[in-house]
């Protein structure tokens, strides 16, 4: 084999191998990825008051919860952990009842896996398959949780919370 053709061969392998080695680096996904959900957020959701606080990722996690109300009581708290993981971020959801009982058992909490993610975008899926949930920062001021089910084979999504930044 000629040197250049060698060469050529070895170019091209090289350039296809950093292209698959840097998709399934996007394919696991990192924190970072999460972090447009920093800050504080309002908004309404089954007509009372909804109140999401979300920290900036540190170490291996990204923390946040969400406070749900109806007549000036509480009706759910929602404890969301984002942690790191060698297959990327996984979604830790624990739900609790006035009196900070836990809905789900004590050692169990929902659990959502990366599947992709785009500029103030991120989309996990349900351990189980069911659920598919998106993250959205709309704008500067808004975040939006979408939250989808499959219908007729396709994945459909509503506003499941809708927040506006509060100042």
């Amino acid at each position: 084999m000629k040197k250049s053709t060698f060469k050529v061969l070895f170019l091209v392998f090289f350039i296809s191998f950093s292209g698959i080695s840097s998709v399934f680096a996007q394919a696991n996904g990192t924190l970072n990825e999460v972090a447009f959900m920093h800050g504080h957020w309002q908004g309404t959701f089954n007509g009372g008051p909804i109140e999401a606080f979300w920290a900036k990722p540190a170490g291996d996690n990204l923390t946040g919860f969400i406070r749900m109300m109806k007549d000036d009581k509480v009706t759910m708290y929602e404890m969301l952990i984002f942690e790191q993981t060698e297959k990327g971020p996984v979604v830790l959801v624990k739900h609790f009842k006035p009196g900070l009982i836990s809905v789900e058992e004590k050692e169990v909490s929902d659990r959502y896996n990366f599947i992709e993610a785009k500029k103030d975008w991120a989309l996990f899926e349900k351990q189980d398959g069911s659920i598919r949930i998106i993250y959205e920062k709309r704008n500067k001021n808004q975040l939006v949780v979408q939250r989808g089910k499959q219908e007729s084979g396709k994945w459909v999504f509503t506003d499941l919370f809708i927040f506006n930044a509060v100042k």
